[in-house]
């Protein structure tokens, strides 16, 4: 069975050399691959100095560095980690036999601190936040949904269209599993303090806010049903509130004197319905895309037929 390590990093010449010499001995059998995304410091030399297979991304952004690895690389096991050193190397072995053994397309290392300055009250609050409206709008099952440590199948991997150029790549790892219906896992991993040198690219407000504006992105691409029928309901209601003075006036007196607000109101409720209309035509569209998806998927063999 051949497995990929695959490491995502930009400026991380304190850590990335660790990074590597770690994972090489947890998984003497795998290939570390370490795309540079136009690193300023000597990240590409010291992961080279590691042993790693260095290669550089132009194009700036995870999303795009992830896209690259996974059209460039072939493998039956791909395991994702960020080049930051916060994650166990040790628990990489027992998280691709737990992936195997449960025939799973995507394993989350879910993140276990024991120390405060190792995961920012922020971007817990921020996760917890965002990983809990994931749940509620795609029917999730994880708790720990924008973890940097991954194991994937190939066919995930060769099935995963990627939209996504920054850290919302971690939302669309998940929704694509889950609406592919796809064996999805989790599994405690340590998660410990930056080694000194190495600072956090992740915003977390800016960030929080990508990730929530491509949250909406996807329930439009993938339940465009729901989505749209929530701007219909919008519509729907402000049209009723401006409606309701002019229809009380007109049952009263028999008159409609403010028609610019009646001509408003008729407009939003036009509005309503052809968003309505717009979401029953897109869930049509969506769900043949979906099949097609599906059959793309499951064409490739899984976890389980490696062994």
């Amino acid at each position: 069975m051949k497995i990929a390590v695959l490491v995502p990093c930009y400026n991380e010449e304190a850590a990335i050399a660790t990074v590597v010499r770690d994972f090489r001995a947890a998984l003497p059998g795998a290939t570390v691959y370490v795309y540079d995304n136009n690193s300023r410091d000597r990240t590409f030399a010291r992961a080279g100095e590691a042993g790693a297979v260095v290669r550089r991304e132009p194009r700036q952004g995870k999303g795009n560095v992830v896209r690259r690895m996974f059209a460039d690389i072939e493998a039956d096991l791909y395991v994702m980690v960020d080049g930051d050193d916060t994650y166990d190397a040790g628990a990489a072995p027992a998280m691709v036999a737990q992936a195997i053994a449960e025939g799973a397309d995507l394993l989350t290392g879910r993140r276990v601190h024991t120390e405060a300055s190792a995961y920012r009250p922020g971007h817990v609050l921020g996760n917890r936040l965002l990983t809990g409206l994931t749940a509620m709008l795609f029917n999730v099952r994880l708790s720990d949904m924008l973890s940097g440590y991954r194991v994937f199948s190939r066919r995930f991997v060769k099935t995963f269209p990627l939209k996504a150029e920054g850290f919302a790549i971690e939302t669309e790892f998940t929704v694509h599993a889950v609406r592919l219906l796809m064996p999805i896992s989790e599994m405690d991993t340590r998660y410990k303090e930056r080694p000194a040198g190495s600072v956090s690219k992740l915003n977390t407000w800016r960030d929080g806010f990508r990730i929530l504006f491509f949250i909406a992105h996807l329930v439009r691409e993938e339940r465009p049903l729901m989505f749209f029928t929530a701007l219909a309901v919008v519509f729907a209601a402000a049209g009723l509130l401006t409606g309701a003075p002019v229809v009380s006036e007109y049952m009263r007196t028999g008159l409609v004197p403010r028609l610019p607000t009646a001509m408003l109101a008729m407009g939003l409720m036009i509005i309503a319905f052809l968003s309505e209309a717009c979401g029953l035509i897109l869930d049509n569209v969506t769900r043949g895309r979906w099949e097609a998806k599906r059959m793309a998927y499951l064409a490739i063999p899984g976890p389980q037929d490696l062994t």
